[in-house]
């Protein structure tokens, strides 16, 4: 009957306290784990490991672009070209990815590498390697006096000295003209310079002719002047001199004649290897050039 206990072999058998039994060594079980987890003590067959960060100096956080190519991406509107500088070895053109079709001419000796580290690592492709004699890259399309403009590139050297990334007056050969030009001087340290009417230039603190990836960018315009920026930070600046010199030419990449500017080596030529040259229409802001070396790392 419903409430009564049952009769086995003329003994009685409550399952009550049978349930109530495994009731209290499942709670007994629960409790000596929990023992376990709070002391940090491992109970015999049972393993686990715990782990804790500490840094009182140091913040963690994602960066908003996995790669090179999506941060560029971002900013492809007011870009007048981004050369990723991946292309295999012995390749002429040096691709436009922004949809403006100014493919740039691999000039001289044209040979890549895939030695890591690299920087953009989450990229395909390999980096350009420059001879340091003869290699560089010439754009297709001359620029009439652009006043307001930022200009970028991932590089590698041990070498003192040579143009990364700069404006002539000639596409191919050295110009007459040679103005918003990135190079390093003979200490290896950065050095962006425009002139109208006098050489101006800001140069960066520290050398960079390490033989490690860093990303450069310059940005000039008439609120803000002329900005220096390595490795995603403004390293210098000089906020008076707004307007470079009235003039039409090409962008170049690796090799332009710097002559007349300080500091700057007998050979022109960068030696070393490039990864994602780029110049835009813009002043580029300081997040927005620190999304672009995120997306490297």
């Amino acid at each position: 009957m419903t409430g009564r206990p049952s009769h086995t072999n003329g003994r009685r058998v409550r399952p009550s306290r049978v349930r109530l039994g495994f009731l209290v060594v499942g709670v007994a079980a629960l409790t000596v784990a929990a023992v376990w987890a709070v002391s940090g003590a491992t109970p015999f067959a049972i393993a686990g490991f715990t782990a804790k960060i500490s840094n009182s100096s140091n913040t963690a956080a994602t960066a908003q672009y996995f790669k090179c190519t999506n941060a560029e991406a971002a900013d492809k509107s007011s870009a007048l070209f981004q050369y990723y500088l991946n292309e295999a070895s012995g390749s002429t053109t040096a691709v436009d990815s922004d949809g403006n079709s100014a493919n740039g001419t691999y000039q001289g000796t044209m040979t890549t590498s895939t030695a890591t580290p690299i920087a953009c690592s989450r990229d395909t492709g390999s980096a350009y390697v420059l001879n340091g004699s003869s290699s560089f890259v010439s754009t297709p399309t001359s620029y009439a006096n652009p006043t307001t403009f930022s200009e970028e590139v991932w590089f590698k050297t041990t070498v003192a000295g040579g143009l990364l990334i700069g404006f002539g007056s000639n596409q191919v050969s050295s110009s007459g003209q040679h103005d918003r030009q990135i190079y390093l001087n003979t200490s290896g340290k950065l050095v962006f310079g425009t002139y109208s009417s006098t050489v101006q230039v800001v140069t960066s603190p520290l050398a960079y002719n390490d033989g490690k990836w860093h990303h450069v960018a310059s940005t000039m315009s008439a609120s803000s002047g002329m900005r220096l920026y390595v490795d995603g930070t403004l390293v210098a600046s000089n906020v008076n001199y707004t307007a470079p010199e009235n003039a039409t030419g090409y962008f170049r990449i690796g090799y332009d004649t710097i002559s007349g500017w300080p500091g700057t080596a007998s050979n022109y030529y960068f030696t070393g290897q490039m990864r994602y040259a780029a110049v835009y229409s813009t002043a580029l802001t300081a997040q927005q050039i620190s999304n672009h070396y995120a997306a490297g790392q």
